[in-house]
């Protein structure tokens, strides 16, 4: 059979596939000749991979090395006295360093050259006091000539974080802009704090820009921001008696000197601050009620309305014409001095006991001329005065005890008759009675007691007089 010529595509491919398979596997490429040796030549063109290691070191890389860690060790600062030397690829590094954190460095340095296999620390400490000690000066005289030199842009941010704080200070000082925002002067108040709080801020902010500082400025506001809140839930009580004294101050419950009672404390109101109301007591005490207490509690003002009235009970005998007396103390609270006409006085029964009847006057007085007390008390003066002029009795629980003997009466007659005691005597003789319509003198004094008020208006104008209340602000 004759032979058949192969076709050029073969002739082509043939090789082709052959140098694949060989470059795939190097142990094939290592038995054939001629192509070992162009992988080798390859592979030193290309040097060792990043982060390998050379199988080999030579002397002249040895010395690279060593000379590249001299050089470095030189420039370190506290690195100086460390000498390095390299075999093999090996560093062992002796001599003095001033810490351990300059030997541990030492050692990172040395492991992160190439060519290096190994690292060997042999390094002392120094303990000679003024090798220890020289660095330290050293540092800080180059803080005292950067502070130095920092000097002038130091005067500059001051200069500015003073302007801006005088700034405040002046603005703080006017009156009109925050008497037309706020009509209240405790919002006035805060208003103006808040004014200088914010251009105060202003300044510090500038300042801190100017020496490039404001990396700071963030942390001190993070700092700021968790401190707050953690004085928040620490400062709660004192915080809800600050946002009550303001509540208090717009709504004005009560002004000074009002006679109020607060929480069953009874007084007359000194100052309203920003933590209590103040209080004096009727005796001249003084006391401290929260705000926040006294926000959600009970206020009784017997200031606000100038008109009071007052009440009284008197018994009477349960024999007594009833309407009659209630007509003579109603007349005699009428003709008494600072009971008012308007509303009229009054009276009825509010209860029948066990040997009196019990009546219930009312009548009204004005505040702004008279005392309260002084005039309930002289109305109880004037109306007993009057019963006891038109013989109507008061009397007190009484008791019949009767006595019942068996042989011989005593007091009793000639006849047998029973004399009466000496009791009843003088149970049946009548009691002395004056006119009903006769007018009471009136002895007592019911003028107004402004001895209170004076030592609140003492206390008022002594120091420490802080006070949100204003008299000319609208009240609730």
């Amino acid at each position: 059979m004759p032979d058949v010529p192969p076709s050029p595509r073969r002739a082509v491919l043939a090789p082709l596939l052959v140098a694949g398979l060989l470059l795939a596997t190097p142990a094939a490429a290592q038995e054939i000749p001629g192509l070992s040796g162009a992988g080798e030549a390859a592979e030193e063109a290309a040097g060792p991979a990043p982060g390998t290691v050379e199988a080999e070191a030579t002397p002249e890389d040895d010395l690279e090395i060593e000379e590249r860690l001299r050089e470095i060790y030189s420039t370190v600062a506290g690195l100086e006295g460390i000498e390095p030397e390299v075999r093999s690829g090996v560093v062992v590094l002796s001599g003095e360093a001033l810490s351990s954190a300059d030997r541990e460095r030492a050692v990172r340095i040395a492991r992160q050259l190439r060519g290096v296999v190994e690292v060997e620390e042999r390094i002392a400490e120094v303990r000679d006091v003024e090798r220890r000690l020289a660095p330290a000066f050293a540092n800080l005289r180059e803080r005292l000539w950067g502070i130095a030199a920092a000097l002038p842009l130091l005067g500059v941010a001051l200069a500015i974080f003073l302007a801006f704080a005088l700034l405040a200070r002046w603005v703080g000082r006017w009156r009109q802009p925050y008497e037309r925002l706020a009509p209240n002067r405790f919002l006035r108040d805060l208003l103006r704090q808040a004014v200088r709080a914010l251009l105060v801020l202003a300044g510090a902010i500038l300042a801190l820009e100017t020496l490039d500082a404001t990396a700071l400025v963030a942390a001190v506001a993070g700092a700021a921001g968790l401190a707050g809140l953690a004085l928040g839930f620490a400062l709660r009580d004192l915080v809800e008696n600050y946002i009550a004294s303001v509540l208090l101050s717009v709504r004005q419950p009560f002004l000074p000197n009002d006679h109020v009672v607060i929480e069953g404390q009874e007084g007359r109101v000194v100052r309203l601050t920003s933590r209590a109301t103040i209080l004096m007591t009727l005796e001249g005490n003084h006391v401290r009620i929260p705000n926040a207490d006294v926000f959600k509690g009970t206020i009784l003002n017997y200031s606000r309305n100038p008109r009071r009235r007052f009440d009284f009970r008197v018994g009477v005998d349960v024999a007594t014409d009833l309407a009659a007396a209630i007509e003579l103390a109603v007349g005699t609270l009428d003709r008494m001095e600072g009971v008012l006409d308007d509303p009229p006085p009054h009276g009825w029964v509010v209860e029948l006991g066990e040997s009196n009847v019990v009546l219930h006057l009312f009548g009204w007085m004005d505040q702004r001329r008279a005392e309260w007390a002084k005039v309930r008390g002289e109305a109880i003066r004037v109306v007993k005065e009057a019963f006891d002029a038109a013989g109507i009795g008061m009397p007190e629980p009484i008791y019949d005890l009767r006595v019942r003997e068996l042989e011989v009466r005593t007091g009793a007659g000639a006849e047998g008759e029973e004399r009466p005691r000496p009791a009843e005597e003088a149970a049946a003789s009548p009691a002395p009675s004056r006119p009903a319509a006769e007018t009471v003198e009136l002895e007592l004094d019911i003028s107004r007691d402004t001895h209170l008020e004076r030592e609140v208006a003492a206390d008022r104008t002594g120091p420490g007089g802080e006070d949100l209340l204003d008299p000319a602000a609208p009240m609730e």
